[in-house]
């Protein structure tokens, strides 16, 4: 991919709390089409919350989509999450293999095309 190429491709940010609840998004977003991986791993949130300072363990969230299907990636989130307000983040490729975004839009296309 060349540095002028415009990616068509994001990677979105979500936390879970727990293994069970980042698996649930994770086949949810990839079963639907809505992204080609979710990748996750443990990580240590520190945040205020309801005016009180947290430290939680919870679960990182890479999803690989396109930036057409953000709405979407957002509303399945919202539609499986048992947060309130989770963290929903889109986060533009720049650059990278060219092949792997390809993989990441052929995958997705079904969702935008409403097959899967």
């Amino acid at each position: 991919m060349g540095a002028n190429d415009a990616s068509p491709c994001v990677t979105v940010l979500t936390t879970a709390g727990d293994a069970d609840q980042a698996k649930a998004l994770a086949r949810g977003l990839v079963e639907r089409r809505l992204a080609a991986c979710v990748q996750s791993a443990p990580v240590s949130s520190c945040y205020v919350w309801d005016g009180r300072l947290n430290e939680e363990s919870e679960v990182l969230l890479l999803i690989k989509t396109r930036a057409e299907l953000f709405p979407q990636v957002e509303a399945a989130i919202r539609e499986i999450h048992s947060y309130a307000t989770p963290e929903i983040v889109c986060l533009p490729i720049v650059a990278g293999s060219r092949a792997y975004l390809d993989w990441i839009c052929e995958v997705t296309r079904l969702a935008a095309s409403g097959g899967g």
